[in-house]
């Protein structure tokens, strides 16, 4: 017998009736857009599969992975990122690929099995608008390294924590051989970084890469060509029992996960987070235009 999470008591019961009947799965998601958007994508999917789905959204990220390992949630998109780093206490660099496999592995022993990942990675970039790099040519972090050292002015927004992380600011520049001032660098909120990016207050901005607002705001990501950044693939991930007693989950799952990408998400996001649309309109409308689901 598992070990309920005393917090989880509601789920909990959901989680035992999902292992007794096949058709039962219980959909998790975290507390942010991109999560929230994701989890009702799941269900309402799995829904017109014929699926008995009850959803869970708006999880802490340490409290639903939890769940997901005592059985009280079946299904929940994580990032490979997170549970390389968070969850397994694996702080080498590792590729894409090898973060996919590694976590893969780690958290078969655990009892969840990790599907296609998406090609939806939301991860740390650093962004430009669209015209400035039009204007300058920098496409890529090596680029934006070698303007640097040629002695281009450019100034940076970040928030406090990426300037002061041991795996951030200055060891970004580290891997990139480049070096800034302090004085070009200004840190902030990361939602203000957004809006000095977009009012032209500074050259180069900290964001996120599925963002919704980096095509609001018409900026563009700079490509990390040397793999800086750790991968934060977007994937779904469902306990070993579901998947078990639900053996086409896997192809239903990943047939969802090939459709998402960083520009796919952002565009979600943003049409939550700028055009302020439902996130239940929003996922049924991408699941309608993908042929998942009936009109």
């Amino acid at each position: 017998m598992k070990t309920w999470i005393p917090i989880m008591a509601g789920i909990a019961v959901a989680g035992c009736v999902a292992t007794a009947n096949a058709n039962e799965i219980t959909v998790g998601g975290k507390n942010f857009t991109e999560q929230q958007l994701i989890a009702s994508m799941t269900s309402q999917y799995l829904d017109s599969l014929g699926y008995d789905v009850e959803k869970r959204a708006g999880m802490g990220s340490a409290v639903l992975r939890q769940a997901q390992e005592n059985g009280q949630i079946d299904l929940y998109w994580e990032y490979t990122g997170t549970s390389l780093i968070n969850y397994n206490d694996v702080s080498e660099s590792l590729s894409p690929e090898e973060t996919y496999q590694r976590v893969k592995e780690l958290d078969a022993e655990k009892g969840l099995v990790w599907l296609e990942p998406s090609a939806a990675n939301n991860t740390y970039a650093l962004a430009m608008r669209s015209e400035t790099v039009e204007e300058t040519g920098i496409n890529t972090l090596s680029e934006l390294a070698t303007a640097i050292n040629d002695g281009d002015s450019l100034s940076f927004a970040m928030n406090a924590e990426f300037y002061a992380r041991e795996d951030g600011w200055r060891p970004l520049q580290q891997a990139y051989d480049f070096r800034v001032g302090r004085s070009d660098v200004k840190r902030m909120d990361s939602g203000l970084v957004y809006q000095a990016l977009r009012d032209g207050q500074v050259d180069v901005g900290l964001v996120f890469a599925t963002d919704g607002r980096i095509p609001a705001f018409d900026f563009q990501v700079l490509e990390d060509d040397q793999n800086f950044f750790p991968a934060y693939a977007l994937t779904p991930v469902v306990h070993e029992d579901t998947l078990a007693e639900n053996p086409d989950l896997e192809a239903q799952m990943n047939a969802l996960s090939a459709l998402l990408d960083d520009e796919t998400m952002a565009h979600l996001n943003a049409q939550v987070d700028v055009e302020r649309e439902t996130i239940e309109d929003v996922a049924h409308n991408f699941l309608i235009e993908n042929e998942l689901i009936e009109e």
